[in-house]
């Protein structure tokens, strides 16, 4: 059945996959976007031009609106989430959160892999002092502020909330973030990965994955929170040494004490960060392995690097 879909922040990576993936489904698609990004759709999808962190905005744009989904891709702060609660309470079917892995951080260090149930969102803290919306502080307010967010929108109620905390998502050139990117090059360089635990395992996921899960997800009926992830986690190290056997290189690797000064590579932790995918399978949804899709993945980060 066609449904009306919303996607705030449908312009790039696996944002841009996931509203592929809603028109090929044969959905009617709208993105909310500041319009600094180009997108492929042409005619096929309606635009609105709007900043999801104003709220002025953002009431005025969706005024007389509604739709049977929304994903919201770009909900990175508890003011963003309380936008959403003013914005779309009463008006929408379901809403869609995009989270992170990286919210379990917060947790004391686990050597098993994480339950959506280990994180305890309603006893989150909400900052409502912090200044969330400072450009200057995007990075370092990344992982509290789509906790607080995840915690804002549990405790009001008020949307028919999905949360999915996606494992670290590794795709093709289009990856903006550069990790894997990193490994590829330190690859190619001849540099030396400076390591501190190769059995720290971290789950991952691929691109395209990650938007067909989200797709998965914005048609199903459960609430709260799930967590994806493909089968397969991998340390740093375990990433580092593979990346070199696609490119047909010799790993270089330097065993580091965890707290020994210096600049270490991406998904590098002391204490694994792997996510327990059993709530998304009960409810139906099949995962990939890794070893799957990530060798294709290097190989086109390693044409880039040429």
């Amino acid at each position: 059945m066609q449904k009306n879909c919303l996607v705030i922040g449908g312009t790039r990576y696996f944002g841009k996959l996931l509203v592929q993936r809603l028109l090929r489904a044969g959905h009617r698609v709208t993105v909310a976007t500041r319009g600094y990004a180009p997108d492929p759709f042409g005619e096929r999808i309606s635009r609105i031009r709007v900043d999801r962190r104003n709220e002025h905005a953002m009431r005025n744009a969706f005024r007389d609106r509604s739709y049977d989904v929304v994903f919201d891709q770009m909900c990175y702060s508890p003011l963003d989430a309380a936008i959403s609660v003013r914005v779309f309470a009463g008006k929408v079917g379901r809403y869609v959160m995009t989270s992170t892995i990286d919210a379990y951080r917060e947790l004391a260090p686990r050597d098993t892999a994480l339950r959506e149930a280990d994180l305890p969102v309603l006893a989150q803290r909400i900052d409502t002092a912090y200044p969330w919306h400072d450009p200057a502080r995007a990075i370092e307010s990344y992982v509290a502020g789509k906790l607080q967010a995840e915690a804002y929108l549990e405790r009001d109620g008020s949307l028919p909330l999905a949360t999915v905390r996606l494992a670290h998502v590794l795709g093709g050139p289009e990856d903006f973030t550069g990790r894997l990117a990193h490994y590829v090059d330190l690859v190619r360089l001849r540099g030396t990965l400076r390591y501190t635990n190769a059995a720290a395992k971290v789950s991952f996921m691929e691109a395209q994955e990650a938007a067909d899960f989200l797709l998965w997800t914005g048609m199903q009926d459960f609430r709260g929170p799930v967590n994806a992830a493909s089968d397969g986690a991998l340390s740093a190290f375990d990433l580092h040494a593979r990346v070199a056997e696609v490119l047909d290189e010799t790993p270089r690797s330097l065993n580091l004490a965890a707290d020994a000064p210096g600049i270490l590579s991406p998904f590098d932790f002391a204490t694994p960060l792997a996510l327990d995918t059993s709530r998304a399978k009960a409810l139906g949804y099949r995962f990939g392995h890794t070893g799957d899709w990530l060798d294709d993945v290097i190989r086109q980060h390693d044409l880039a690097f040429v």
